[in-house]
């Protein structure tokens, strides 16, 4: 068994906690929407996607590390790694969520920002000093984007634990306000990059992945977190004074990432259908799983924040397009692991 693990382990996805980062933002989604029984469903779905990943990271850790050393510091790769910070703070807001469990969900944010300060600044420091650099059309993709959710999750885990830290409230809340401006300023500088690959720079079907989709997740993590804040602002005075600041940047954000669904449609019907290419199953496809999800969890929190109900007309009906595309990935996933045989023709095998 131990010796399978460690097959599994040797070339795990870095980023594969995209599961649990779409898991828990459907689930939450779908409880926020009366969906409870489907939320609880998807609570123990994402307790197990997400105690077997540490394992088979903590495996790979021990076992294999050059080959982590290699990932963590690749531009290609190395993205991936925020998906273990975004992954743990997304399960400790679904524990708050649909669970109600506080103290679970206080051990993950501190385990969520250890995870930021070590996976942030080691990869930055080596992107920055290396000197065989990728051109921009190989080094950089939708997955840097997963820097900046990494980031307004612990802002958002933070906020909707400041209730129940007691004295310690106020500075709470200032880091995830710091961290709140800190992700909208990482998201504004690489989607600018990113928008330039689009435009200017030859885009290869095959080069359009799925966390290409992190485009607009990522401003729908931004906006749940500009809303969290806002909701929660009667119990910081400065929270109360920036309020109208607060709402008025957040609907930008909330703006920019209902722009992007239309186009990313266009760009996969080009893909699939016009190039053909296979929709065959890849743990990347996580990435287009979690933002539909987000989308609709952020688009009806911030119908709350800013008090206009009508805007909870979008995640009714989008709460069925996530799931859908939810369903699809995971039993890929499930049909993968299941069936997929080695490429040296011997039986059927699980792979992650």
């Amino acid at each position: 068994m131990f010796t399978f693990l460690k097959q599994k382990a040797s070339n795990l996805y870095p980023g594969y906690f995209a599961l649990v980062m779409a898991t828990g933002a459907l689930s939450i989604g779908t409880y926020l929407l009366g969906m409870v029984l489907i939320a609880k469903l998807l609570f123990w779905i994402n307790v197990a996607a997400y105690l077997s990943l540490w394992l088979l990271n903590i495996i790979r850790l021990f076992y294999y590390f050059p080959g982590m050393a290699a990932d963590l510091t690749s531009h290609t790769i190395g993205p991936g790694f925020f998906t273990w910070v975004a992954g743990t703070s997304m399960f400790g807001c679904q524990l708050i969520i649909v669970t109600n469990h506080y103290i679970m969900a206080t051990y993950l944010w501190g385990l969520a920002i250890l995870l930021w300060l070590v996976i942030m600044y080691t990869f930055f420091s080596a992107v920055t000093i290396r000197q065989d650099k990728p051109a921009i059309a190989e080094g950089i993709n939708g997955a840097w984007l997963i820097v900046a959710v990494a980031t307004h999750s612990i802002s958002i885990l933070g906020t909707l634990l400041s209730p129940h830290i007691g004295r310690g409230q106020g500075v709470v809340l200032f880091f995830t306000l710091c961290m709140y401006f800190l992700g909208c300023m990482l998201y504004l500088n690489i989607i600018t990059l990113i928008f330039y690959r689009f435009m200017f720079v030859k885009l290869e079907h095959s080069a359009l992945t799925p966390p290409y989709w992190i485009n607009m997740g990522a401003v729908a993590i931004t906006t749940l977190a500009g809303s969290s804040l806002i909701l929660h602002a009667a119990e910081w005075p400065l929270l109360v004074e920036i309020t109208p600041f607060l709402k008025g940047f957040t609907l930008f954000f909330w703006i920019m990432g209902t722009w992007w669904i239309p186009l990313m449609l266009i760009l996969m019907i080009w893909r699939h259908l016009y190039h053909r290419y296979p929709m065959t199953y890849d743990p990347q496809f996580w990435g287009m799983a979690f933002p539909l999800a987000m989308y609709t969890t952020s688009t009806y929190q911030l119908s709350k924040a800013l008090g206009v109900p009508f805007l909870t007309v979008i995640p009714r009906f989008m709460i069925y397009i996530a799931l859908a595309a939810w369903i699809f990935v995971f039993f890929g996933m499930v049909h993968h692991m299941l069936f997929k045989k080695h490429r040296d023709g011997s039986s059927a095998s699980i792979s992650m």
